[in-house]
């Protein structure tokens, strides 16, 4: 028989019990109510009347008119002759209503006895039928009595069978298919459910085993599939050139090819299978690659770069960390399955880049000194002194000498760019009044104005507090800009320069706005780059090295502040840069 038949039927006979034993309560209830109302009605009020007929008789007796006693007498009598509910009643009242009609005529003391005597005698027989359905009635209710207690002890046997039946049955099927999944999600399909019947669970151990066993089969079909993909994916790992540790979620280190483990000066054996966190405590580098790892995702602001030595040779690496994710197959959504540490060897790429360095910087070196001789002889060639030159050889040594000095600025910042590589160059901050700033970069600037006939509009409160900044750094960079300014602006325009505190008040923005073409938004951060210059008209001429931008936010930015642009095209552009209040950083 199945669960739900056996639970079904335990329900059923539980029910009918409940119905049988309230009907049965019920009919003895309205039996004993219907028998104590009988006696009520027949026997008891008998009595009453019985009562009655002896008072009206005392009354008779007693009274000095003893017609009202005896009518009082035969009206309680008539209302008994209309009760007869007992065997001998009926005689009794007969013989009262003769002998009532006998004294009423002829008064004697005899009668008076008689119809005393025939009195008792009814009220006696009334009270003896009373006590007697008194106690058939409490007899039958001790009998309901003890069929009541009789099906209440049978339902309670009932219930507490089913309530210790029924759970068990379906609880111990379901501990034996948790029992079983537990040992499946282990990987141990051999721990199937034992089939000890044929109902619901029954079945469901048959199907649970069939599931486990075609697991298991598939698993062993596979593995041979698992572990081919599982030694090429180590062998590749393990030939990288770059050095790999992958972590999980709790910080264990599941994989580390030979070169993380030659970086940290580590056996394979000493890595695996232990707490990144415990082997950093005894290894500075592994720290330092940690620290940067955990970081969020938002503040790793690229590859972290390191050095360590090798073979009495310093090697270059830089960090890159990715985060594994991993669906959740209970929540649906991705989780974090731990996290890939990328060590890569870019120590070709800084040697060339010193290279490159060095080849800037002694270039910029070795351009400075002939083209300084050349600026200094087309000086003397411009001087009445030296000889009168005509008109158009004026022209070309001018012409000769913009020329130069623009390859001699393009060394300036050559070198500048060499120096700022090799952080090699210095910086002098201190406290400053902004003003004066301001004063030194726009003086140079007057001259340029001139030309385009522009106006150059200065505004600057008189509250500003004092930066911290490198004086000379600071005017070349605002002094960039204005003349990328003037060089932009159309004639007859005006160049703004403003200056304010900034809202969190700890840094001062300078602002530099013309009204010129304006920049695209896709060109506004590729400006900064080194060597760029947006597309000019054809008819304009080419200026500048692209490096003034790159140069100057690298200025500002090794100074504590920021350097960017606001610009809509065809109305022109805002370029802006911060530093630091001298009383933050004092």
């Amino acid at each position: 028989m199945s669960i739900k038949s056996s639970i079904t039927l335990g329900l059923l006979a539980m029910l009918a019990l409940l119905v049988g034993s309230g009907s049965y309560a019920y009919y003895t209830v309205q039996r004993l109510e219907s028998s104590t109302r009988t006696i009520l009605q027949d026997n008891f009020y008998s009595v009453q009347l019985g009562q009655g007929m002896l008072q009206a008789l005392d009354q008779t007796e007693t009274a000095p008119t003893p017609a009202a006693g005896l009518a009082q007498f035969g009206a309680l009598l008539a209302r008994e002759a209309g009760n007869i509910t007992e065997q001998g009643e009926q005689p009794l009242v007969d013989s009262l209503t003769r002998g009532l009609a006998r004294y009423r005529q002829q008064p004697s003391a005899a009668g008076f006895v008689q119809l005393r005597r025939q009195t008792h005698h009814m009220v006696q027989l009334n009270m003896l039928a009373l006590t007697r359905k008194n106690a058939a009635a409490a007899s039958a209710a001790t009998v309901a009595s003890r069929y009541l207690i009789l099906c209440t002890v049978l339902g309670l046997l009932l219930a507490l069978t089913l309530v210790l039946s029924v759970p068990e049955a379906a609880v111990t099927g379901l501990r034996k298919l948790s029992a079983s999944i537990d040992h499946a999600t282990q990987g141990d399909f051999s721990a199937s459910i034992p089939v000890e019947s044929s109902d619901e669970f029954g079945r469901v151990a048959l199907g649970f085993n069939r599931l486990l066993t075609q697991l298991d089969a598939f698993r062993n079909t596979n593995l041979a599939g698992v572990l081919a993909e599982r030694n090429r994916a180590a062998s590749i790992v393990r030939t990288l050139d770059e050095g790999l540790l992958l972590l999980d979620e709790n910080g264990l280190v599941l994989v580390a090819n030979p070169l993380a483990c030659t970086l940290l000066g580590l056996a394979e054996r000493q890595v695996i299978g232990h707490s990144a966190a415990a082997l950093a405590e005894q290894h500075p580098l592994l720290q330092q690659l940690l620290a940067y790892a955990q970081r969020p995702a938002a503040r790793r602001t690229g590859p972290l770069p390191f050095t360590v030595a090798h073979h009495g040779e310093e090697a270059h690496y830089q960090l890159v960390v990715h985060d594994v994710l991993s669906p959740s197959p209970t929540h649906g959504h991705l989780e974090f399955a731990g996290t890939i540490l990328a060590l890569h060897n870019v120590s070709d790429f800084t040697k060339r880049d010193q290279t490159k360095s060095h080849f800037l910087a002694t270039v910029s070196h070795e351009l400075r000194t002939p083209l300084s001789t050349i600026n200094f002889h087309l000086k003397l060639l411009q001087d009445p002194r030296v000889g009168t030159l005509t008109p158009e050889q004026q022209e070309i040594i001018a012409s000769v000498k913009q020329e130069n000095q623009r390859l001699l600025n393009l060394t300036g910042n050559l070198l500048d760019v060499s120096r700022l590589e090799s952080e090699s160059l210095p910086l002098d901050a201190q406290p400053l009044p902004l003003a004066d700033l301001v004063t030194q970069a726009i003086a140079p600037v007057q001259l340029q104005l001139a030309p385009k006939q522009l106006q150059l509009d200065v505004q600057l409160p008189p509250d500003l507090p004092a930066v911290r900044a490198d004086r000379e750094k600071s005017v070349w960079v605002l002094l960039n800009l204005l003349t990328n300014a003037v060089r932009h602006s159309p004639a007859q325009a005006t160049i703004e320069v403003r200056a304010a505190r900034m809202p969190n008040g700890r840094a001062v923005r300078v602002e530099v706005q013309d009204h010129g073409p304006g920049i695209a938004p896709e060109h506004q951060e590729h400006i900064f780059q080194r060597f760029t210059q947006l597309t000019q008209a054809a008819d304009a001429p080419r200026t500048g090295s692209g490096l003034g931008l790159s140069i100057g936010r690298e200025f500002i930015t090794s100074q504590g502040g920021q350097l960017g642009v606001e610009s809509t095209p065809g109305a022109g552009s805002t370029f802006f840069f911060t530093l630091p209040i001298a009383d933050e950083l004092a």
